[in-house]
């Protein structure tokens, strides 16, 4: 089943190459990884993370090693 990566390649595709052009390669990998990292991962939730976004668990983890 590849539905999970389409709807990823589908995302991309609206948020990042649909949205501008690019002089080249290089740029279009920055643009991609910019997005990744600063956007998809920051906004998305994740099943192995208890639905919450990878921000929202080193917040919650960051607290519970802190009152150890």
């Amino acid at each position: 089943d590849n539905a999970a990566m389409e709807s990823f390649f589908a995302v991309l595709q609206k948020n990042v190459l649909d949205r501008g052009r690019w002089d080249t390669r290089a740029r279009l990998r920055t643009a991609i990884v910019h997005w990744v990292e600063r956007t998809y991962h920051r906004k998305r939730r994740q099943r192995r993370l208890d639905k919450l976004t990878p921000v929202e668990y080193e917040l919650v983890h960051h607290k519970a090693v802190a009152l150890a």
